[in-house]
């Protein structure tokens, strides 16, 4: 059958019986050369079940290629493309989605991680070599359809430009909490235009607009943004649906400039169906974080002047998949919420099934019409249980960030809930309504960008699941408001009381990390002071400040109403004053699951970081790095005798010390010392190398030697000090400003000296003919008379 031939065949006719569609069906196969169905992965009339529905079935389908459906008219088409994606997990989820009227073909991609592409093909285009071709490719080379961009690198480029968007306005002297409110409502209407939430283009249009006449922006968005707000809200000749959720509760509108301008129609081109908003928050802020702004996403944002520091953590896969792209990536989140949120719900699910299922059998040889009612009612009054429990499920991170923790939680949930409705309707059991909805996640978090934006990213997420598996958007007002979501210091009252916690089944999150020394450096003395009192007693001073994430939710556990907890923690909570919170609840409750030494990558910069599971109680095989042990110490070994308890032997004092502590820089490079060592002698007629001394780790052992060298005036008197004239005055340049503000006194008065000499270590060490150093936290010293 030539191009031609079939063209004339087909023009016009509109029946929608299935003969016909068949036939055409046929007769395209003809034209492209290509087998026809007639086995068991390529066959008419794929019988299968609709999400939550009864027994329906794909027009056509071939596996791994494609699922075809037929509709009468065009109207009809996006209709049958929903259609189509009710029936997608049931179908192997094909690469492509195809529709068809009989006058026009409209191919939808439907590859994981990558955006969605539709192709439209007119009866009259079938002409075209390469419209056959495409086609063809549909048939035997469906991956050849794979859209070049993926979700991430749209998502990437959406986040560049609406940072340079947020910088303008900040550089304007806005205030930062409404520029965030600011952009959140961009974004979201860029989103709502390409989901066909926003009617004819309405935001294009009036981009468009606004670039011809700039001055006219502020006053077109003002009206959209109310209009949006109203429940029986109109821009211009059009009816706008209603939003609210907090995202438009007001009509506050900022100055957008020509670049902003520029900017926001570059990023109105991007697929905003295609936006990942398990990253985008991340990604925005990051574009705002250089050594000058990074307080606005960081350490420095805060409701109170005294409560300032708490460091946001964004982690990455330590091999990032596009240059310029850090982002926790979500197979590594995952790895907290699938064991603490998702495998007990499934654990629970199945036991549940098992239940009903021997109700069933009981009342299939039920005699009397009484005991099958009852059995009846028992199964159905369990799965009715379940139901509303699962509706009350509650997911909590008390760090949330820009909410992509919260994001995959949401979703994963979501996916269960519409699990457990398909396996009820495989069962019999009464069909119900979805129960998960953006309500069940709850999150903290201080910082007012990243707040605003875990918002967002929660709505997007829901959005864009709904419309995924096909389903309507019937919610009014379309936005809920996440008060859930709350913008508070995770760890502090104003006041400085400790921070109540809002009650949730589960928390998982990745809290700020603070080295225990860094604290008052970065806190503030007072606020330090409210954090030790406020949490005496349970996380030691010298402590990381995540320990008091940790400590709060042990404390949840230990008083009920909390299930599980996961969280994540840089990885020398293995050891030292960290660990202490960890032995706590190894002894009274459980680590169930754990990753102690993964790679992730904060502002650019790789870390360690350790993946903590716990609870009061638990009954699963604890599993660590994803294998089965005995038991998860405390220092996150899995082995059976556990060296964390062990305690120190007397026939070993005096053979181990912890080595010297500088509390200063005092260390020179080697071309600087070796110069000092070729000067001449100093006022006191001795050499520079009496203060100076080489120094050598672990990695100068294993690589390239890294030449450090460092000032050491050991016990010397401040004067004595003094007549090493070169090393003392860059110490008293350098050390004695970094000291002066040392809270201890001893460090103050000398500062000229190291933190800690460690004379018992050098009294020992003049008995011993060799010794052995290790690196470690903190470093070693083994001597061996």
């Amino acid at each position: 059958m030539t191009p031609e031939e079939f063209i004339a065949r087909w023009r016009g006719n509109t029946r929608t019986e299935r003969a016909a569609a068949q036939q055409h069906f046929l007769e395209l196969c003809d034209l492209l050369g290509v087998d026809r169905p007639g086995r068991p992965d390529y066959e008419f009339e794929k019988s299968t079940r609709k999400i939550g529905d009864t027994q329906g079935f794909a027009d056509v389908w071939r596996r791994s290629c494609f699922a075809w459906e037929y509709k009468g008219d065009r109207k009809n088409l996006v209709q049958a493309y929903a259609q189509l994606k009710q029936y997608a997990d049931a179908l192997e989820n094909p690469f492509l989605l195809i529709v068809s009227d009989m006058q026009e073909i409209r191919v939808h991609t439907n590859f994981p991680n990558a955006i969605a592409q539709t192709h439209v093909i007119a009866l009259a285009d079938l002409r075209s070599v390469e419209a056959r071709d495409l086609l063809r490719n549909c048939f035997l080379h469906p991956e050849r359809l794979r859209p070049d961009a993926t979700r991430e690198s749209v998502t990437a480029k959406a986040a560049e430009s609406f940072a340079k968007i947020a910088l303008g306005l900040r550089q304007q002297q806005h205030d930062e909490r409404r520029v965030a409110h600011f952009i959140n409502k961009l974004v979201f209407c860029l989103f709502a235009e390409d989901i066909d939430l926003l009617p004819d283009r309405v935001f294009a249009d009036l981009l468009d607009e606004a670039a011809k006449n700039p001055d006219s922006c502020e006053g077109m968005l003002r009206g959209l943004f109310a209009a949006m707000a109203n429940p029986r809200g109109t821009f211009g000749p059009k009816a706008i649906p209603w939003f609210n959720g907090g995202l438009f509760d007001d009509d506050d509108v900022l100055p957008l400039n020509v670049v902003a301008l520029a900017e926001l129609a570059s990023a109105a081109r991007l697929d905003w169906k295609a936006i990942d908003p398990t990253i985008f928050g991340t990604l925005f802020e990051s574009g705002l974080d250089d050594k000058k702004r990074a307080e606005m996403a960081s350490l420095f944002d805060t409701p109170e002047p005294e409560a300032r520091g708490q460091a946001r953590l964004f982690a990455a896969p330590a091999a990032n998949r596009g240059v310029g792209i850090h982002y926790t990536d979500e197979a590594t989140i995952m790895k907290i919420i699938e064991p603490v949120v998702m495998a007990p719900l499934r654990r629970e699910w199945e036991g549940l099934k098992d239940q009903i299922g021997a109700l069933d059998d009981r009342r299939e040889r039920a005699n009397a019409p009484a005991a099958k009612t009852k059995l009846l009612d028992e199964a159905r009054g369990l799965y009715r249980a379940f139901r509303e429990s699962l509706g009350r499920y509650r997911v909590l991170d008390p760090a949330c960030g820009s909410g992509n923790f919260l994001a995959l939680a949401l979703r994963a949930l979501k996916d269960f809930d519409l699990a457990v409705v398909k396996d009820a309707d495989a069962m019999g059991l009464p069909p119900d309504a979805f129960r998960v909805g953006p309500e069940a996640v709850l999150g903290i978090e201080i910082n007012a960008y990243a707040a605003e934006l875990a918002r967002l990213t929660v709505w997007i997420t829901e959005l864009q699941w709904q419309l995924q598996k096909g389903l309507a958007l019937t919610r009014r007002p379309i936005l809920d408001r996440l008060d859930g979501i709350q913008r508070a210091d995770a760890l502090l009252t104003p006041s400085g009381r400790e921070r109540e916690w809002p009650e949730a089944d589960v928390i998982v999150g990745n809290p700020p990390f603070l080295g225990g020394k860094l604290l008052r450096r970065s806190l503030g003395d007072a606020y330090v002071e409210r954090l030790f009192a406020a949490y005496a007693g349970r996380v030691p001073a010298e402590a990381d400040l995540v320990c008091y994430w940790f400590a709060k939710a042990w404390q949840r556990l230990q008083h009920g109403g909390l299930k599980r907890a996961g969280l994540v923690a840089t990885n020398s909570m293995r050891g030292g004053a960290s660990r202490r919170l960890l032995d706590v609840i190894v002894r009274e409750g459980q680590i169930f699951d754990a990753w102690d030494d993964e790679a992730w990558v904060i502002k650019g910069a790789a870390v360690r970081v350790s993946l903590i599971s716990f609870a009061k109680n638990n009954s699963t095989v604890p599993q660590l790095d994803g294998q089965e042990v005995a038991q998860i110490n405390s220092d996150l070994t899995g082995a059976v005798a556990d060296v964390t308890a062990s305690r120190s032997l007397q026939e070993n004092l005096g053979i181990s010390f912890q080595g010297v502590t500088k509390g200063g820089s005092f260390g020179i490079d080697g071309i600087l010392a070796r110069l000092w060592l070729k000067t001449p002698l100093n006022p006191n007629g001795r050499p520079n190398a009496d203060v100076l001394r080489p120094t050598v780790s672990g990695g100068d052992l294993a690589r390239r030697r890294a030449d450090k060298w460092v000032i050491d005036f050991g016990m010397l008197t401040e004067r004595e000090a003094s007549l090493y004239e070169n090393p003392f005055e860059l110490v008293n340049r350098v050390v004695h400003l970094e000291r002066s503000t040392n809270r201890r006194e001893l460090y103050k008065r000398y500062w000229w000296r190291f933190a800690e000499r460690r004379p018992g270590m050098w009294n020992r060490l003049e008995k011993s003919n060799r010794y052995i150093a290790t690196e470690g936290f903190p470093p070693q010293i083994l001597c061996l008379a």
